[in-house]
């Protein structure tokens, strides 16, 4: 490979390129985390900033977070792209998040970002192809197969050394990536068992690039055929299947629509009871409840706001059916992520995706976590301005009345913190989907080496 100059030059791009999009997708996350930090903190202070208003202006006015970058969102952004980055909280809905890159940029975003990830699972096989496709068919053309075998040489030895030499070349250019994340180790960013599963899950996937070059060199007539073979199968796993499966996840699962859920949810609503309605019967009974708790026969004699009462009890109702509606749609989403999981049998572009998205903790089940606890925030901070409402306006004067913006302060602020990696045991299936296509190449090669020494 040393002699062969194209193959010097492309090792030595790709490496350069794996160098490159470390440190501009590393540059690019840091200055993507500082915004969303800047635009967090003014946002809280414009919150806090308020004048003296009612609270349920407040809850009308609402508050908008922001999702924190995982501390390995620089080698693999996963989801991030693809699903937004803020998120307007406000009382009695859930909104969807904005600002996704992906409907702000070209659609060259949407064949892949300049990230290490990208190169590992998409260039980097490639190169291994163009190196391995003749490792054992131009030795057959040469004749100097049968010269070898002829000498002595163990075809199951011949076969390890060319896996070996592939293999090398593989890890030299796959090692920016392994330093990178290293370094992100040595610093305390990154955990370190999620950075050393990521190293582990993606040496076996290049592994497997590397006995499939060799396996097809040793099976094919001749070079120009293996080359040929072998870029097919790459343009078959790594370009269309894995923009295939999620086309055909998406038939078998479709997801409603945002109009779909909101008339959903308003329907549900409507089904429980209308707050606005004085004659509807579930608030004429808690209106019962009401008084009979507090002792008193009349709204007007309850030591705290009534009209706060209904708009926490309201925002109760409403967030419960939004819930159970955001986790049918997680259900379906989930649903898809697993039957695009299911076509990694047959490709392994897309069980190392799967694994690198969980292991950076930018997956569908992160970006998930990241609604849940936006909800709950949201939830919180609307119900304590609800408490507000009953505890500090007076009933009587309830339109005119305003409490003081000192009372913003004292609310609470979302400010979860980066994760340094994802849960390891959400790649354990991609991992075995990996190994199994590790150990049925290495039986086929094993069979085709004893197959050599008969040639």
């Amino acid at each position: 490979m040393l002699r062969n100059r194209v193959a010097l030059a492309a090792g030595l791009l790709t490496f350069a390129l794996l160098v490159t999009a470390a440190w501009v997708s590393h540059e690019q996350r840091e200055t993507l985390a500082s915004t969303r930090a800047h635009y967090q903190a003014l946002v809280d202070d414009q919150f806090d900033a308020q004048p003296d208003r009612h609270p349920h202006r407040m809850v009308h006015y609402g508050h908008f977070v922001f999702r924190p970058l995982p501390a390995l969102a620089f080698f693999d952004p996963g989801v991030d792209a693809f699903t937004g980055n803020m998120l307007f909280v406000e009382g009695h809905r859930q909104n969807s998040t904005v600002f996704a890159e992906a409907r702000q940029s070209s659609l060259l975003l949407r064949f892949g970002q300049l990230t290490p990830a990208f190169v590992l699972q998409t260039l980097v096989p490639l190169l291994l192809l163009f190196l391995g496709f003749a490792s054992v068919a131009r030795e057959r053309e040469r004749g100097n197969l049968r010269l070898m075998l002829a000498q002595g040489v163990a075809p199951a030895s011949l076969l390890l050394g060319k896996w070996l030499a592939l293999a090398g070349a593989a890890a030299m250019v796959a090692l920016p990536a392994v330093l990178v994340l290293a370094l992100g180790v040595a610093v305390g960013t990154a955990s370190s068992l999620a950075v050393t599963t990521l190293v582990l899950v993606y040496g076996l996937y290049l592994a497997v690039w590397v006995g499939l070059a060799v396996l097809v060199s040793t099976w094919a007539g001749s070079s120009r055929n293996a080359l040929l073979l072998l870029v097919g199968l790459w343009i078959a796993s790594v370009m269309m299947l894995p923009r295939t499966a999620p086309v055909l996840a998406q038939a078998g699962n479709p997801l409603p629509t945002r109009i779909e859920m909101d008339i959903a949810v308003h329907r549900d609503a409507l089904a429980v009871g209308d707050s606005h309605n004085p004659d509807d019967p579930y608030y004429a009974d808690f209106k019962r409840k009401v008084l009979e708790r507090h002792g008193v026969a009349r709204i007007e004699d309850l030591p705290v706001n009534y009209a706060g009462l209904v708009s926490a009890e309201g925002e109760r109702l409403t967030s419960e059916i939004y819930d159970r509606h955001a986790a049918h749609g997680f259900a379906i989403e989930r649903a898809q992520s697993a039957q695009v999981a299911g076509f990694a049998w047959l490709s392994p572009v897309i069980a190392v995706r799967q694994a690198s998205m969980a292991l950076a903790g930018t997956d569908l089940v992160a970006y998930q976590g990241f609604l849940v606890e936006a909800e709950r925030y949201r939830y919180r901070l609307i119900q304590e301005l609800n408490r507000m409402h009953a505890e500090e306006v007076e009933y009587e004067n309830d339109r005119n009345h305003r409490i003081s913006h000192e009372n913003w302060k004292t609310l609470p602020e979302f400010h979860p913190e980066p994760s340094s990696g994802g849960d390891p045991t959400r790649a354990v299936r991609a991992f075995a989907v990996l190994a199994m296509w590790s150990v049925l190449l290495a039986g086929l090669l094993a069979w085709r080496g004893r197959r050599l020494g008969v040639l």
